[in-house]
């Protein structure tokens, strides 16, 4: 299994309310990567892209338990 099929999975057992927590969190990392990297203070910049990617994969994993909600 790849690297991201086991976060998915990881996040597929988390309940709604961790998953906001995981969301939170990326966010504020997200921030942190973005104004590190407007003052040159970042090396890795591939992080960033990584942590959008990741808060793209949360959303969908709340819209997913959301439809499986309402159905």
């Amino acid at each position: 299994m790849t690297k991201t099929g086991k976060y998915l999975e990881d996040l597929r057992s988390k309940s709604q309310a961790e998953l906001n927590e995981e969301l939170v969190a990326a966010k504020k990392e997200l921030f942190n990567l973005r104004f590190q990297n407007a003052t040159n203070q970042l090396d890795n910049t591939s992080r960033i892209k990584d942590v959008r990617r990741n808060i793209a994969r949360i959303q969908t994993v709340i819209a997913q338990m959301a439809n499986v909600k309402e159905a």
